[in-house]
């Protein structure tokens, strides 16, 4: 009698032990998340610190996700791979960044990217039609409006932008429109006259 009552016992705890198990698994299952749950929010909410900006630059769309304190300088040539327009000072100063954004020269340094969102951008890249120079590259080049080369990308664009607005200037305002772009080289007098020239090519066409 002691043995069946001994074989009962033992049964019981095995079978409480084994249903234990089972009820706790069930348990765990049905109060914690899945992994997929766990992750599932982190995986699909959007980084508030980073913007997806779209512009038209050089007559091609682009959609691009940046970081919220990126610039528009820093997008073309980053993300873009447009190098020729050239990081001076990095301050509002020097214009080798001019960039025409909408019609209007432009620092393009110290303009945040996702400002420009919507915008048609126009760098140096897009002057030049397949394999024919813009009339205002052309007259850089026969005048020699340029020495090392490094701000004449911000030159000519603001040359674009004031013959866009005002197709034959006096030397006094063409002077006052390139105030904003210097040259380290100090070829001023070589890039009045390109302006000017690019002036007559520009309203002789």
């Amino acid at each position: 009698m002691a043995e069946d009552e001994h074989d009962q016992r033992s049964v019981s705890r095995r079978a409480f032990l084994k249903g234990g198990a089972i009820a706790t698994g069930a348990l765990s299952s049905s109060i914690l998340p899945t992994p997929a749950d766990a992750q599932l929010p982190e995986a699909t909410a959007l980084d508030p610190r980073r913007t997806t900006v779209s512009l038209t630059v050089n007559g091609t769309p682009y959609r691009v996700s940046v970081p919220n304190n990126t610039t528009l300088l820093e997008l073309l040539r980053n993300d873009l791979a447009l190098t020729g327009t050239k990081m001076g000072c990095d301050r509002m100063q020097c214009g080798a960044c001019t960039v025409i954004v909408d019609g209007r020269s432009m620092y393009s340094c110290t303009q945040l990217a996702v400002q420009a969102s919507g915008a048609s951008v126009l760098t140096i890249e897009g002057m030049a039609k397949d394999d024919a120079l813009h009339p205002i590259q052309q007259a850089f080049a026969e005048h020699s409006g340029f020495q090392c080369g490094f701000c004449t990308p911000g030159q000519i664009m603001s040359t674009k932008a004031l013959l866009d607005r005002l197709p034959a200037p006096t030397e006094d305002q063409a002077r006052l429109a390139m105030a904003g772009n210097l040259c380290r080289c100090a070829a001023y007098k070589r890039i009045l006259d390109s302006v000017m020239a690019a002036s007559k090519r520009i309203s002789q066409a």
